[in-house]
Formats: C-alpha cells, sequence, structure tokens
C-alpha cells in the first residue's frame, strides 16, 4: 500500500527547484509563476541576477506544496527553454510535476528516484 498518498504530512513537502540553461529574466518568469501557486523561499523582490559574464548561473529556489494557490498562468513567454532540476519526496514531487504541466510544456529529460526522494530533469517552454 502507498502510504505516502495516504499520509503525505509525514513526508516532507517541499521540493528544490535549480534552474539553468536560462536568461535571467526566464528564470524570473518560471519563479514567479511557481510563487503564484506555491509558498517560496524566493520573495516578489528576489530578482534573479546574472553573477558572471562567461560562468553559467544556477537560480535556486525551495517551494513548499502542501497548500498550493489557485494562480495565473505565466505573465510573459519564456524566450527559450529552461532546464529544470527538481527534487523532493514522492508526494511532493508528484503535485509539484502537476503544477509545472499546467504552466509549461514539459518534456522529461531523466528521472532518478531513490528511496524517499525523486528528482525530475525536465525541459520547460511556454505554452
Amino acid at each position: 500500500m502507498d502510504t505516502e498518498r495516504l499520509h503525505p504530512e509525514s513526508h516532507p513537502e517541499s521540493v528544490s527547484v535549480e534552474l539553468s540553461g536560462c536568461s535571467k529574466e526566464d528564470a524570473r518568469i518560471v519563479f514567479d509563476a511557481l510563487c503564484a501557486h506555491f509558498d517560496s523561499d524566493r520573495c516578489s523582490d528576489d530578482v534573479p541576477q546574472d553573477w558572471h559574464e562567461s560562468r553559467p548561473t544556477v537560480w535556486l529556489g525551495t517551494f513548499d506544496v502542501s497548500d498550493p494557490r489557485a494562480g495565473e498562468r505565466p505573465e510573459g513567454r519564456l524566450s527559450s527553454s529552461v532546464e529544470a532540476d527538481v527534487q523532493g519526496g514522492y508526494w511532493a514531487i508528484e503535485r509539484f510535476r502537476t503544477t509545472l504541466d499546467d504552466l509549461f510544456t514539459v518534456h522529461d529529460l531523466s528521472t532518478t528516484s531513490g528511496d524517499q526522494e525523486r528528482q525530475l530533469h525536465v525541459r520547460l517552454e511556454s505554452r
């Protein structure tokens, strides 16, 4: 029996998101869309910045999926695809993935499953 589905409160309810391979503007669109649905450690005034001109930048955020809100679709369109690595418990990842599917066109690149956690590597595109 899948106890995670029956008792999600006994499992981690947050997911970690790492965005890469995108502009700071695209990172902002993704994080703003996710923040409209979930509480996060990323504030509305926490604007992604490029810290180095020649090195790739990775943006991180943690989202609490325990009590999602009905939010709007992303404002603006992504200028190109965005790669995201998402890590968390099975229940949290499933809930987060459902929201991603509502917001973006999601292409699965890889999935890694462990005892307690799951990691998704996806490519996001505007609908």
